[in-house]
């Protein structure tokens, strides 16, 4: 029988259920999946509603340890020397009530030459006033790589605020590559907050994806440092405000490394009374690193609007396709 307050996973298949089944097919239907696409036993999985697992099942190399809090979970993810997981680990973390406060704790570590890619849904269809927490550690050990796609689902009701926090630290030879999508919903309010050390031969690529209406306010804030030689970084964000919707965004890449290599780009589109802000920061302090950047921020490219209306669209549907486009 499984301690529901803490669950232990090996690397041989294992599930948990604590909720009723209904709840489990509830929170899958809002990111457009079922029950039954969890059942390959080549895919691992983890489900989490509030600070209940819903479902877990792991493939060999694979460990957690997770404990059920009161206000969410902390996971300890390891991967071991050399497992290469083939097929995307998926992972949902959400909340159905309007209301509520959803914290995930993780500490994973990826071993040396081990490969993990995962696709996290984190989904608050409901939310009124739902808060989510995001706190994690992450280590990357030598020629290991790991791969995070994250996208979100919410409500129309703009009643949630989320708050992503990682502490990410790349040995020789790692890859790390992020990718954090909300683009249908309100935002409400997001905060990101990350932090990448990178060592000799490593390489970061942070991608950021997000258009906010109505009062949604998006904060970006990455910061990646090129400590190693030959360390590669890349900051992207890509924003679309309109309504009233405010968003600033913040990158910063340093170099003092020789060989070092970066770039920050961040484009945003502005609409109606909306406003954005870019701060690109660049650092280097080797003669032999270097870092470039570029920002843009204004309205829909003119030339692209009429060329769309030309072919028929409206003005509105223009807009929303050249903004599609750039959140692509």
């Amino acid at each position: 029988m499984i301690n529901k307050k803490k669950l232990r996973l090996g690397g041989l298949p294992a599930r948990h259920g604590a909720l009723p089944t209904s709840a489990l097919e509830e929170l899958l239907a809002s990111i457009n999946k079922k029950p039954a696409e969890l059942h390959d036993t080549h895919t691992a999985h983890l489900v989490v509603h509030h600070n209940k697992v819903l479902g877990a099942h792991l493939v060999p190399g694979l460990k957690m340890d997770v404990n059920e809090m009161k206000d969410g979970i902390r996971a300890v993810i390891k991967i071991k020397d050399g497992t290469i997981i083939e097929n995307p680990v998926q992972i949902c973390f959400g909340m159905l009530p309007e209301k509520g406060i959803q914290k995930i704790l993780m500490d994973v570590n990826c071993g040396k030459n081990s490969k993990i890619s995962i696709i996290a849904h984190c989904s608050f269809p409901n939310a009124l006033d739902i808060t989510h927490i995001m706190d994690a550690k992450i280590n990357i050990e030598e020629g290991a790589e790991y791969r995070y796609f994250e996208r979100h689902v919410h409500g129309g009701g703009g009643g949630t605020k989320v708050y992503p926090k990682a502490k990410v630290n790349l040995e020789k030879g790692a890859r790390f590559a992020t990718e954090f999508e909300l683009i249908k919903g309100r935002v409400g309010l997001i905060d990101i907050n990350y932090e990448t050390n990178c060592g000799e031969d490593s390489s970061l690529e942070m991608t950021a994806r997000i258009s906010g209406y109505a009062n949604d306010i998006i904060r970006i804030n990455e910061t990646g440092h090129l400590n190693g030689e030959n360390s590669r970084g890349f900051l992207n964000s890509r924003i679309a405000v309109r309504d009233s919707a405010r968003a600033d965004i913040y990158n910063k890449l340093t170099a003092s490394a020789a060989g070092a290599r970066g770039h920050v780009d961040c484009k945003e589109i502005v609409q109606d009374k909306a406003a954005a802000s870019a701060t690109p920061v660049v650092e280097v302090s080797h003669p032999q690193a270097r870092i470039t950047h570029e920002a843009a921020i204004g309205s829909v490219d003119s030339k692209q609007l009429q060329t769309l209306m030309a072919r028929g669209l409206s003005e509105k549907e223009s807009v929303a396709l050249i903004i599609r486009g750039l959140l692509k």
